[in-house]
């Protein structure tokens, strides 16, 4: 029951990722849809995907989308529909129907498997995944800002040209000095 909840709040909140106005709103819509989905994976005794799903999907994606929609800003696209209605109403059935036929009920006898709390798994198990995971973020939010502090120089220009005033000024200054005065 628990999975059909979770299951029926993913669907609804990718439908909304998809159908929100504005880029930053689907951006937390799909994060939450991230969220959720580790939900489900951990539930499910992946512990191990749940984890990734969310530091990289829920966690750095995010911040990735909305750092990219800060820096271009958001204009207002018009999306034209590239599949045809029918044939994405039937698909979208087809899915339903295979994730039923999942869902249902097995007969065959599973082992039991032990439960590991979250940080024996993060850890003990997966210390290395888990320190590259923070290595991949610091590193994304480091390039970000980079990017935002390129566009948003002192004078307005890039680096280079920032340089390439600068020297000018200094050359005009030095062939104004160099040039005799003329006294009346």
């Amino acid at each position: 029951m628990i999975y059909m909840l979770l299951i029926a709040f993913t669907v609804l909140f990718a439908v909304l990722a998809i159908r929100a106005k504005r880029l930053l709103s689907s951006a937390l819509w799909l994060a939450i849809v991230s969220g959720l989905l580790a939900v489900i994976f951990y539930f499910m005794g992946a512990q191990l995907v749940a984890i990734i799903e969310l530091s990289i999907g829920a966690g750095l994606v995010t911040v990735l989308f909305v750092f990219a929609i800060s820096i271009a800003g958001e204009d207002d696209i018009e999306v034209f529909s590239v599949v045809p209605k029918p044939l994405a109403a039937g698909a979208i059935i087809l899915l339903f129907l295979l994730l039923g036929w999942f869902l249902l009920p097995t007969q065959t006898a599973q082992p039991p498997h032990s439960e590991s709390s979250i940080s024996t798994v993060m850890w003990e198990q997966r210390s290395l995944d888990v320190l590259l995971q923070i290595a991949i973020i610091f590193a994304g939010v480091l390039g970000l800002l980079g990017l935002l502090a390129e566009g948003k120089a002192p004078l307005g220009y890039h680096a280079a040209e920032q340089a390439a005033a600068s020297r000018d000024r200094e050359l005009d200054a030095l062939y104004q000095q160099s040039i005799p005065k003329e006294t009346p």
